[in-house]
């Protein structure tokens, strides 16, 4: 932590209240905001928020088959065997280094994925997110991030785009890189081992020369 931020969980203090989305308000638990190290030069952004997280307020949360959190596996797995999340920590406020997690949109409606115009929405969050956070990598988790992000960030296409090409790549954008994922459910071994390699070998190189920034 850093910047005087006191917690974690919605540590830049986003609106609680927010009811720009008359449907998805309806349907959600809870606002999940970002969550994690506000230092971070690791940010990993979702389409929405899980189940689990829709629940307990961290992003990318799952649940055991007996409903708890579990960071022992999904996206959280993959964090532990790069040395970004604590095994040890408590596995609905799972302990983060050097790593941010977040949504493009806030709310879940368990029935359907966000529209676009819900998506647009909530961009304000994400831009703040990314400006005040200023990554040098940004990972797209899933198709629908990696276009929103590649078409605001990057000079392509959305008909450029696809996420199972893309997956465990590097994508050159202003002021930072993509590292794309396919969903972790969606993923196989061979494509999560992949995609860890990939990502070691950008954590074993100078990333930070790609924006030539400042030590914070």
């Amino acid at each position: 932590m850093d910047a005087n931020q006191l917690s974690t969980s919605n540590p830049f203090g986003m609106d609680e209240g927010c009811t720009n989305c008359p449907n998805l308000c309806e349907q959600r638990t809870q606002i999940v905001h970002g969550y994690g190290d506000v230092a971070a030069d690791f940010l990993f952004v979702g389409e929405r928020p899980s189940s689990q997280a829709d629940t307990m307020g961290v992003p990318f949360l799952t649940a055991t088959p007996s409903g708890d959190s579990d960071h022992d596996s999904g996206l959280f797995r993959i964090l532990q065997r790069l040395g970004l999340c604590a095994r040890e920590s408590d596995p609905d406020s799972p302990e983060l280094t050097n790593v941010y997690l977040t949504n493009l949109t806030r709310c879940r409606d368990p029935e359907r994925p966000p529209t676009d115009d819900e998506i647009e929405t909530c961009e304000p969050y994400l831009n703040a997110e990314i400006r005040m956070i200023n990554p040098e990598i940004i990972v797209p988790v899933g198709a629908r991030a990696l276009k929103e992000i590649a078409t605001e960030y990057t000079t392509k296409r959305a008909s450029d785009l696809d996420i199972e090409r893309h997956h465990a790549t590097t994508i050159r954008g202003r002021g930072f890189e993509l590292v794309p994922m396919l969903e972790v459910d969606r993923q196989s071994e061979e494509q999560t081992q992949q995609w860890l390699e990939h990502f070691v070998e950008l954590m074993a190189s100078d990333y930070r020369q790609t924006k030539g920034r400042q030590e914070r």
